[in-house]
């Protein structure tokens, strides 16, 4: 085995390069994120909410099944490998976002949208703890879905603006295509595979392994349990935000490029928050952090369909940025640190595929009460989802500070 040094300052080369691919991989997110449900209405003629959430529900599931998957081949295929994967599978996405000439062509395109995004995402994740060892993942982390999370704010911002002055297709996809191609490039010739440092962190790791992986991450251990059940909900919120803000703002007379902004600063304050949340995860009490996120999210979208003028909602959407970024660091370190270096890739894949599942499950149920009840009630319903998430923490995760 070559000699290998554990760190963020020993490997910054590697970690900077994955840094910048993550941004490519938020970016792909990002180009949806305003302009689909408006295309599903103003192009295809689709009014049913449930059914503009399809391709939510669609995405969801597909990059749950292959976060799992990622997690549970990255020893045996290797991380650079499923990582170069992931891009060609991305790569048709934009032409056929701008090509469909149906809601189904759009279904595709987010199947092939969550290959890319489990691959690469989970990829990225798992090679950033690789390289920098235990004493700072939480900051490895918080760069990590900065790096991701800013640019899907700016790309949402980018293709909101685009399709507001040159129309909803094709313009605002080809930002689609540059990031593909820079994604799948730089994987492929430039990043190495992490498995020599994960082999030099095990003789040192003093964490039991894990019995089961799927079941202790998914609920029995009572750390595990309680961070899965908790990025489960996180995205159910977000799942809803992605679908419903879009309709919410729209019907309250909001302008496209308005909508683009509210959509945008949300994610913008989620990512740069967790250059801030991601090293407090290193120094604060993880269980405290997770409980605080979680409980300002479900508060604010309690109060988010009262919200009235564009002040109001640019308000909330910077605390709902804030308390997903209080969190979603501080998920992947919490983590890696109840698991062993030969457990950690599958941990954090059964992680993230309930996690990722809360996409799926936020955009059916916001989707089934938005058309019975209204899209205020499915924003309260899911707000309070997200408080009893945040009790969940408090009362049962343990805290070892």
């Amino acid at each position: 085995m070559e000699q290998v040094q554990l760190g963020l300052k020993e490997n910054w080369k590697q970690f900077t390069l994955l840094v910048i691919i993550n941004a490519f991989v938020g970016g792909m997110v990002g180009m949806e994120r305003t302009i689909l449900p408006r295309i599903a209405e103003a192009e295809f003629h689709i009014a049913a909410k449930t059914a503009i959430l399809s391709f939510i529900v669609v995405f969801g599931v597909v990059k749950a099944l292959t976060n799992y998957f990622t997690g549970a081949l990255a020893n045996k295929v290797g991380r650079k490998n499923l990582l170069t994967i992931g891009w060609l599978s991305g790569v048709p996405v934009p032409f056929i976002l701008m090509f469909a000439e149906n809601w189904n062509w759009i279904i595709a395109a987010n199947v092939l949208l969550g290959i890319n995004q489990g691959l690469t995402w989970s990829s990225t994740v798992i090679m950033k703890i690789d390289l920098v060892g235990e004493k700072q993942r939480g900051f490895a982390m918080g760069l990590n879905e900065f790096a991701g999370y800013i640019a899907v704010a700016a790309v949402a911002f980018l293709t909101g603006w685009i399709a507001a002055t040159y129309g909803l297709r094709p313009y605002p996809f080809y930002t689609g295509i540059v990031l593909s191609m820079l994604g799948l490039f730089s994987s492929w010739l430039l990043v190495k595979d992490t498995r020599h440092h994960v082999a030099a962190e095990t003789t040192a790791s003093r964490v039991r392994m894990l019995k089961n992986v799927f079941w202790e991450t998914t609920w029995t251990n009572r750390n595990l349990g309680s961070v899965t059940q908790a990025g489960l909900i996180n995205n159910l919120n977000d799942g809803m935000a992605w679908g419903i803000f879009p309709m919410l703002l729209a019907s309250k007379g909001f302008s496209i490029d308005k909508i683009g902004i509210v959509t945008a600063v949300y994610p913008a304050v989620w990512g740069f928050g967790q250059l801030f949340t991601g090293k407090m995860a290193d120094h604060f009490s993880k269980k405290k952090l997770l409980f605080t996120g979680m409980l300002l999210q479900g508060v604010v979208l309690v109060f988010f369909p009262f919200a009235n003028s564009m002040m109001h909602y640019v308000l909330l959407s910077v605390m709902l940025g804030w308390g997903t970024a209080m969190v979603y660091p501080t998920f992947l370190a919490t983590i890696a640190e109840n698991t062993h270096p030969t457990d950690r890739a599958g941990g954090l894949g059964v992680f993230r595929l309930w996690r990722d599942a809360g996409y799926a499950i936020g955009a059916v149920i916001t989707g089934v009460i938005a058309d019975n009840f209204g899209i205020n009630t499915s924003v309260v319903t899911v707000g309070v989802l997200t408080v009893l998430s945040a009790m969940v923490i408090i009362f049962r995760m343990e805290d070892p500070r």
